[in-house]
C-alpha cells in the first residue's frame, strides 16, 4: 500500500485508527450507513454497510472484505472483475448467513451477516471467497448451475490453503465427508438433468476433483484445473459473459493441452457417473481418521494432492 500524505484528511485518520490502511471511508448516509473502497492489483471493490450495526464501525467486515477479495485474486493470479460492489445486510445473531452474486449490468454480491459475529468467525468463513469465485465464470445458464455452484465449492477449500486461511487436513476432510453427498442416486440423469442440492454443489465440485486430477496426470504435474480456470478467466471475462459450456471446456483444455475437461463432461453430463472416491482418496493418500484425516506422502499421487494445495 502508498504510505499516506503527511496531512491526513478526517476520513484517512478515520481509516488509520480502524486498521484500514488502503481504504478510503465514505462519509455516513442515512442510518450510519457507510461504503468503502479497497484497490486489489488494479481492481476496485466498494462495500456498502451500516456501521452502527456492527462491532467496531464495521473494522472487521472490512479486513474479511480485503482477506476474501486477495485469496481469490491469489488463486486467478488476478481479481476477476475491475469493480465490484458489495452490499453487507445486518442480521440478528451471530455468523455469515449467505450470499448471492450477478454480473449485469454490473459486479455486485449481497451478503447478510449477524451482527455479533466475531473476527474468528469472519476468518474462518467460507461464504464470501465462494461469491467472489462466481464472478470468474462466464455464465453457462441454469441447465449448468452444477458447474458454476461446483466449481465455487471446490475453489474456495483449494484457494484458502493456498492463502494460509484453510489448513489442507480440514478441506481433504470436508470432501471426504460431503462429496459423496454429489453422487448420482437412483433416478439419476446425469449433471445437467439432475438438479438436486447434493448433485449441484458436491457433483459439481466431484467433476472439479476429478478434472483437476486429470489434467495432472496427463500433464505429468505440469498443469491443472487452477491453469484452465485462469484462462477461462482470462478469455471470457468472467460472469458478465455468456458462453456455452462447451466453449467454456474447450478454453480451459486448450489452455492445459488437454481433452480432460471435454471428456469428462462427455460421461457425467448426461449420464449418472459414479466414481469410486474412497479409491481416489487412497490413491491421492488421503486417509480417513474419525472426523479429520491423516496425508500420506507415500501414496501413488501423493505429487498430486501436493501440486493441487500449492500455490501458483
Amino acid at each position: 500500500m502508498p504510505r499516506p500524505p503527511p496531512a491526513l484528511t478526517r476520513r484517512a485518520a478515520a481509516a488509520r485508527l480502524l486498521g484500514l490502511a488502503g481504504w478510503c471511508l465514505c462519509a455516513a448516509g442515512p442510518r450510519g450507513a457507510r461504503a468503502a473502497e479497497l484497490t486489489i492489483d488494479g481492481a476496485v471493490v466498494q462495500v456498502e454497510f451500516d456501521a452502527h450495526a456492527f462491532p467496531e464501525n464495521g473494522a472487521p467486515l472490512l479486513e474479511w472484505l480485503r482477506r476474501s477479495a486477495d485469496i481469490v485474486a491469489h488463486y486467478y493470479g488476478r481479481f476477476p472483475v475491475a469493480r465490484l460492489k458489495v452490499r453487507v445486510m445486518a442480521a440478528d445473531g451471530d455468523g455469515v448467513r449467505g450470499g448471492k452474486t450477478w454480473a449485469n449490468p454490473d459486479a455486485f454480491i449481497r451478503v447478510t451477516v449477524g451482527q455479533r459475529t466475531s473476527r474468528a468467525q469472519l476468518q474462518s468463513d467460507w461464504v464470501l471467497v465462494h461469491e467472489m469465485t462466481h464472478l470468474a465464470l462466464p455464465d453457462t445458464g441454469e441447465q449448468h448451475a452444477w458447474l458454476s455452484e461446483g466449481l465455487a465449492t471446490y475453489v474456495e477449500g483449494v484457494a484458502r490453503v493456498q492463502a494460509g486461511n484453510r489448513s489442507e487436513a480440514d478441506v481433504w476432510a470436508e470432501e471426504v465427508r460431503s462429496m459423496p453427498r454429489g453422487l448420482p442416486q437412483e433416478g439419476d440423469r446425469g449433471l445437467d438433468q439432475t438438479h438436486t442440492w447434493g448433485r449441484t454443489y458436491w457433483g459439481g465440485a466431484m467433476f472439479c476433483l476429478l478434472a483437476d486430477v486429470d489434467i495432472r496426470r496427463r500433464t505429468d504435474n505440469r498443469y491443472g484445473l487452477q491453469d484452465a480456470l485462469r484462462a477461462v478467466l482470462r478469455a471470457s471475462g468472467g460472469l458478465a459473459a455468456d458462453w456455452p459450456i462447451e466453449r467454456v471446456l474447450r478454453t480451459g483444455d486448450a489452455a492445459v493441452g488437454t481433452t480432460a475437461l471435454a471428456d469428462l463432461y462427455a460421461r457425467m453430463g448426461d449420464a449418472p457417473m459414479k466414481p469410486d472416491l474412497m479409491s481416489l482418496w487412497h490413491e491421492l493418500g488421503v486417509e480417513p481418521d474419525g472426523e479429520s484425516v491423516r496425508l500420506n506422502d507415500a501414496a501413488p499421487l501423493a505429487a498430486v494432492r501436493h501440486a493441487i494445495m500449492r500455490a501458483r
